[in-house]
């Protein structure tokens, strides 16, 4: 029966999908076709066909950047598809990507095609020409930044990138305001695998200057951040830039290499940058270690200037009165108001930027630390949204407080480098007349790979201990044992969890020591509005494991429990009233572990108990699915209450 589910889930659902998408291709309904073919590709990648008609289809609706994308998958997969590798090149032509289509040209035509030939030949020949052209204006005198940029931008369509690396840097010393030059000349080199001077470019470009050219070089850029050898490449090629030579001072600071640090301050706050921060900052530096003498000219230079924050930080240091910057409020409003708008947009990475301006405009602001906590837990760095939480925790005014100190104990576990996690769940059952008692406390360790490795201290016992139906032998009713384990846990992706420990169970009944080995998947699910949500309504989750334990004989558990139901009440008394299906399976089909039921549950809490904490009731109606070597009836009825705890430090 499950092979015949399985085979109508897999097979005839993603057929039937297919047939209604070709049904409304001929209809000329492209929006459904468009729909059908996406979910019969996600049910099966593999299907080029499917693949290439989705691509033809979006062609007729004039989405051509979707379309290339599924010809380039479609040439991946089948290289040899040269009806598909034609229709990627035209349309990577259409979109100014010169060089992949004529390589894409250049290969089919030497396979004798003829229209792949025509199409070479119209793209290779103008290019050559204007090559020509170009270093002959060049030999004649011709020195500017159009001839060089020109020339080197032909060379790299037509894949001469020697010449275009060539004239790509000289462009860029013509005008080295032009920061973009830099992101096409660290491209180039990456391809000529010129790696280290990839980087320096690319380096010089994602620091200062244009906006758009510091992120498409910061896309190009390796992930991690960068060393200070290739900084110190960088500013070989880009001496000029400040940012770049500010940013290379401080890291040499975190890393307690004073005197280099001091150097590149030096040549900052001296001509011809005189950078004003980095002054500042020298002069900190010195007049921390007691040379108050070679502080002191720097220190004049920031309170003479005009930038009031820097001299407000002198004026800090030298215990003076502070002068009060009246264009800073505006200045943080403005800010605050364009990460407003940037938030608003979805543009969470300039509303950062925004943030930082506003704080730095006002750094007593509490709502400006509140917003750059969320800001960065949005974009996944929860390091920094910590930091910022814990800051506006902090605030005089009781709403921020608040919500900040909610955020900032919800994250603070997940980034702290040590943390214990407890749980207890006692439970009283009417089926088994019996209490149960659950508890685990973990301590792991955040090695930022993945994976957390823990120490483990897991309870299973209950008060009957045994069950005797008839004259048949007294059963255990749970493992009465006190669990020792060491393992693994992967950190959570959308839900899922994979784990596994080794470890020794100590049974308090038989006094019996044995080896215990266990792990699985856990998925964790949720939506709508939970227990403890800030508005009643709608909620719905699911919690599914599979469970290795090498002590009931090498045996695989699954678990299914999905509910569904209102959440209703205010804070102060929470209820959720729910429908509940559970399903148990085993591999070894033993009559205990196969059952399912289902019924009707409560879930209740309140601010009179502690933040994790909730009482449960549910009333099921059950059935075991195996029934050999079963001694109870089919059927039962239950009835459970039991109270959830769990905490973090």
């Amino acid at each position: 029966m499950r092979v015949a589910v399985l085979f109508i889930v897999c097979v005839l659902a993603p057929a039937q999908t297919l047939d209604r998408a070709y049904e409304a291709l001929r209809a000329k309904d492209y929006d459904t076709a468009i729909g059908g073919f996406l979910k019969a590709i996600e049910a099966d990648p593999a299907r080029t066909s499917v693949r290439q008609d989705l691509a033809y289809t979006y062609l007729k609706i004039g989405e051509g950047a979707l379309a290339r994308a599924q010809f380039q998958e479609v040439m991946r997969r089948e290289p040899a598809n040269a009806q598909v590798a034609l229709e990627y090149a035209f349309l990577c032509y259409e979109a100014k990507e010169v060089a992949t289509a004529r390589r894409i040209f250049d290969r089919l035509r030497k396979t004798g095609n003829a229209t792949a030939e025509q199409a070479f030949q119209n793209i290779d020949a103008p290019l050559a020409g204007g090559i020509a052209r170009w270093k002959q204006a060049i030999e004649l005198g011709a020195n500017d930044f159009s001839a060089h940029f020109d020339l080197a931008t032909l060379a790299e369509q037509r894949d001469e990138l020697a010449l275009a690396a060539e004239h790509y840097e000289k462009a860029w010393r013509v005008l080295p305001d032009r920061r973009s030059v830099l992101v096409d000349l660290g491209r180039v080199w990456q391809a000529l695998n010129r790696t280290s001077d990839a980087t320096a470019a690319l380096l010089a470009a994602s620091r200062g200057g244009e906006p758009r050219a510091a992120e498409m070089a910061r896309e190009l850029l390796p992930r991690r951040y960068p060393y200070v050898s290739e900084f110190r490449h960088a500013l070989d090629l880009d001496s000029r830039n400040s940012e770049l030579r500010r940013e290379l001072a401080y890291l040499l600071l975190r890393m307690g290499r004073t005197s280099e640090a001091e150097q590149e301050f030096r040549d900052l706050a001296g001509p011809p940058a005189n950078d004003l921060l980095a002054a500042t900052q020298l002069g900190l530096l010195l007049y921390g270690r007691g040379d108050r003498e070679r502080a002191k000219p720097l220190f004049d230079r920031v309170l003479a200037g005009k930038d009031e924050d820097l001299a407000n930080r002198v004026r800090a240091v030298l215990r003076v009165e502070q002068v009060q910057d009246k264009a800073a409020a505006p200045a943080a409003v403005d800010a605050k108001v364009m990460a407003e708008r940037s938030i608003k947009a979805g543009y969470m990475k300039d509303a950062l930027k925004y943030l930082l301006l506003a704080h730095e405009a006002d750094p007593d602001d509490a709502g400006i630390m509140l917003r750059l906590g969320w800001t960065y837990n949005i974009l996944h760095q929860d390091t920094e949204a910590v930091r910022w939480f814990d800051l506006a925790r902090r605030s005089s005014y009781p709403q921020i407080a608040a919500e900040a100190d909610r955020a900032w104990h919800n994250l603070r576990s997940a980034t702290e480098r040590f943390r214990v996690t407890a749980w207890a769940y006692p439970v009283f059952s009417t089926r088994w007349h019996d209490a149960f008692g659950y508890a685990q406390v973990k301590a792991d360790l955040r090695t930022g790979l993945g994976v957390r490795p823990y120490l483990s201290v897991r309870f299973v016992g209950d008060a009957r201990r045994t069950l005797t139906i008839g004259d048949g032998p007294p059963q255990y009713l749970s493992e009465s044992s006190v669990i020792l384990g060491l393992g693994l846990a992967t950190t959570p992706w959308h839900g899922l969890v994979g784990w596994g420990e080794a470890g020794r169970a100590f049974d308090y009944l038989t006094h019996r020591r044995l080896p215990d080995y266990r792990g699985g998947l856990s998925l964790a699910r949720g939506a709508g509005h939970a227990l403890r949500a800030e508005s009643p309504g709608w909620f719905a989750d699911v919690a599914m494991d599979a469970v290795f334990i090498s002590r009931f004989g090498n045996d695989v558990l699954f678990y299914n429990q999905p509910r569904v139901g209102y959440t209703a009440g205010s804070p102060s008394f929470r209820l959720q009233i729910y429908g509940v299906g559970n399903l148990t399976l085993d591999d070894q089909r033993q009559y205990w572990a196969n059952f399912g039921d289902g019924g009707i549950g409560i879930r209740s809490t309140g601010a009179f108990l502690p933040q994790s904490m909730y009482f449960t009731f549910e009333a099921l109606r059950g059935a075991y699915l195996v029934n050999e070597a079963n001694p109870h009836r089919p059927n039962f009825w239950d009835f459970r209450a039991g109270l959830w705890y769990a905490f973090t430090h």
